[in-house]
């Protein structure tokens, strides 16, 4: 109206930084569009490896911005590194984040964020927030049982001067969780004198001296776990613990650009209810030929209709960068048992390298998930509540298996995935199990059960929709 001024109040900005790679990208997304929807700016930090041309998530960033005003995505200048003395990706990652430090500094100079949100990689962005007086969170993105592991790491550093990798199946001990084998875990942990492990160790300072740990996952799934964090259990002694903040499970809220005449999801409408076992290993999950041969003849003898999203078998390297390029389309022809595909026709899809992950387990017609254990998506098949067969990879996940399985019981081990090849037989042998035995139906009805306290965790006044309230009303007051 003319002569009438009219004052709007500014919002807040919030600034999050997630690490290189879809899975911590995706995640830090989500956790965007709630602060969005809650009345934060929202500005999503992109950092990309120095082998990768940024192109594969251009399409995807754009359509998340057409579809959240209030969420804009800044990509950091690409850096130079010195060669880094680890043949593990999560080595470069770190120190992906400590060259960028620099290019984020001029950022928040100008931004003035209310507040910064970083990954776990990007710790090192800490200081940076630190010098500019802007508190620092942490977003991490597995779940409560693998950070009380991670905030216990300098403990269990200080106790040995041995390597993970020379302890065998001696057992490690963390206040909080499952004891587990020192075989799994995590790969670039397993040597001490690698670079990769000097970088883990160094989290820990960070993290407990950060403002807080946003967690995505809810109380009634780890309370174990989390009640030993927040007593200090797992922390070093003379670091504090900062709050933790348990606000999941944050999942995909919709596959962009997934429509229903999706193949996937086209061929899942014409299966019956909870007849489909899907079978999918994340975005760097890729199995060898041999294994991929050995697969197709476990689930094929399994007699069970399923859902496989097969990719392009590694190529060797010792290069790290290597290890994160992307690979060309599989040549189903050479890498499945001649006439597979044709005496599956029906019964069985092949896809090759995607499929909408989180849309193909909401569907009733899946009734068990083959899955690599990465957390998000655990946490999917938990949100669909369809139960998992666990075949970790890479990462975490060897940890993640023993917490799903052993503390959760929302998943079964498929046996020999820690020795470099898991039977056909085996492959069969579980699958049926999952589908026909008294077990599996005792396994879903369970996962039925987690599925039920997640979405009382997400709905309004729920425990981690009231979390992440206090959380929003407490930067937006400030």
């Amino acid at each position: 109206m003319d002569g009438v001024a009219i004052h709007t109040t500014p919002r807040k900005l919030v600034v999050l930084y997630p690490s290189p790679g879809m899975g911590h990208l995706v995640s830090m997304i989500e956790l965007g569009k709630i602060f969005a929807a809650r009345g934060l700016a929202v500005t999503i930090v992109v950092i990309d490896l120095p082998h990768s041309t940024g192109g594969a998530t251009e399409a995807f960033l754009a359509g998340v911005s057409a579809a959240n005003p209030s969420i804009s995505f800044h990509r950091l200048p690409k850096v130079k590194l010195p060669p880094v003395a680890s043949k593990h990706p999560e080595a470069l990652t770190f120190e992906v984040a400590r060259a960028s430090n620099a290019h984020l500094r001029d950022l928040l100079a100008v931004a003035s964020p209310a507040v910064l949100i970083v990954d776990f990689f990007c710790n090192v962005a800490r200081d940076v927030a630190s010098e500019l007086g802007i508190p620092t969170y942490f977003f991490f993105t597995s779940g409560a049982a693998v950070l009380a592991f991670f905030l216990h790491l300098p403990v269990l550093h200080a106790r040995s001067t041995a390597s993970f990798r020379d302890m065998g199946e001696e057992l490690v001990h963390v206040p909080g969780i499952p004891s587990f084998p020192a075989t799994h875990t995590m790969l670039p942990i397993m040597d001490r004198d690698d670079a990769a492990y000097t970088r883990f160790v160094g989290v820990v300072s960070d993290l407990c001296r950060s403002q807080g740990i946003i967690v995505n996952t809810f109380g009634s799934l780890e309370p174990r776990a989390i009640d030993a964090i927040v007593a200090g259990h797992c922390s070093p002694s003379g670091l504090p613990t900062p709050p933790v903040y348990c606000i999941g499970p944050l999942i995909k809220s919709e596959e962009v650009g997934v429509k229903r005449d999706d193949e996937c999801i086209s061929w899942l409408d014409t299966q019956p209810k909870h007849s489909v076992v899907f079978l999918c290993f994340g975005s760097l999950g890729r199995f060898s030929a041999k294994q991929i041969m050995e697969v197709a003849a476990g689930i094929e003898a399994s007699g069970q209709r399923f859902l496989w999203v097969v990719r392009t078998p590694p190529t060797p390297s010792q290069d790290p960068a290597k290890k994160l390029e992307k690979l060309p389309e599989p040549d189903l022809d050479a890498l499945l048992p001649e006439g597979f595909l044709d005496r599956t026709e029906g019964t069985g899809l092949v896809v090759k390298s995607w499929a909408p992950q989180r849309d193909v387990l909401a569907h009733d017609a899946v009734g068990a998930f083959v899955t690599h254990c990465g957390w998000n998506s655990a946490l999917e098949s938990i949100v669909a509540g369809v139960p998992m067969l666990a075949w970790p990879l890479y990462a975490e996940q060897r940890m993640n298996r023993v917490f799903l399985e052993e503390e959760l019981g929302l998943a079964v081990a498929v046996d020999g995935y820690d020795k470099e090849v898991v039977k056909a037989e085996e492959v069969a042998a579980k699958v049926k199990w999952m589908m026909e035995s008294d077990g599996g139906r005792v396994l879903r009805e369970r996962t039925l059960q987690a599925m039920r306290r997640a979405k009382e965790a997400m709905r309004e006044g729920g425990e981690s929709e009231a979390t992440l309230a206090r959380l929003v009303d407490a930067w937006t007051l400030a």
